[in-house]
């Protein structure tokens, strides 16, 4: 897929966000890799969008798109922004993938950011600057026009959930968040989240981790492991977690 589509894909990604399933899922591998996957099904907020839009914006060629494809991530971002990346972000991005699924007519609108790290140390890298690459890409382009009356901006809620502080070892997987870049988290999205809630929308957040040998210890009483102890799932909402952040607050020693 050529560049040219991403502004349109993510304009649909950053208005429907407010009402978006969003799944972060870690697979980890005897050998110490892990591949991440953050997975953002926004199927059934189809309908809320298109309420939000005029009957001659819906008629445009963009909501006509139908897409099912796959781009490397560092493909979808603009040359200006390639010229001014650090080569340890370079990397990151080049090993990174972009996944689509969309078909407004249907009502399917996916999009997973994936990535296969090494080891711990990778793991972490990636964890603490995904979120800042994001927010220089097109992702933050297209939210500098000011948002159009009734809109949802929602940028933050994609890209700028980096308000976990993080330590990955090969026994440990371990994040806190940061109290004060989540309250600058919850200032910038305060509007998008007042009107999601006056809509009625929600935000359901899942984690899910899943382990080559069986979990030691998970200092999360939320969480819930599996029968064979190789499986960690935390499920939560936007609500619950403005209400009280450290609901997020995870360590898992395997």
């Amino acid at each position: 897929m050529r560049k040219i589509y991403l502004p349109v894909i993510l304009f649909l990604v950053l208005s429907c966000s407010a009402c978006v399933d969003i799944e972060e899922r870690y697979s980890f591998k005897a050998d110490g890799s892990c591949k991440v996957v953050y997975g953002f099904d926004m199927s059934r907020a189809i309908s809320v969008l298109m309420n939000l839009m005029t009957d001659s914006v819906r008629a445009t060629p963009e909501f006509a798109v139908a897409k099912d494809t796959s781009l490397n991530f560092y493909s979808a971002i603009p040359d200006s922004i390639q010229l001014g990346m650090k080569k340890e972000d370079i990397d990151l991005a080049k090993t990174s993938e972009l996944s689509v699924k969309m078909d407004l007519s249907k009502k399917l609108m996916k999009v997973n950011i994936s990535h296969v790290a090494k080891n711990a140390a990778e793991l972490e890298y990636y964890l603490k600057n995904i979120s800042k690459i994001s927010q220089n890409s097109q992702l933050s382009s297209i939210t500098k026009n000011k948002a159009k009356k009734g809109s949802i901006e929602t940028q933050p809620l994609i890209t700028g959930q980096d308000y976990y502080i993080y330590e990955v070892t090969p026994n440990r997987f371990r994040r806190v968040v940061d109290k004060i870049k989540f309250n600058e988290f919850l200032k910038k999205t305060q509007s998008t989240l007042v009107m999601a809630k006056a809509m009625l929308i929600d935000m359901p957040y899942k984690v899910v981790l899943n382990f080559a040998k069986p979990v030691k210890k998970v200092n999360n009483p939320k969480a819930i492991l599996s029968a064979d102890r190789k499986s960690v799932t935390l499920v939560t909402d936007m609500d619950e977690i403005i209400k009280n952040p450290a609901i997020m607050n995870l360590q898992v020693d395997f």
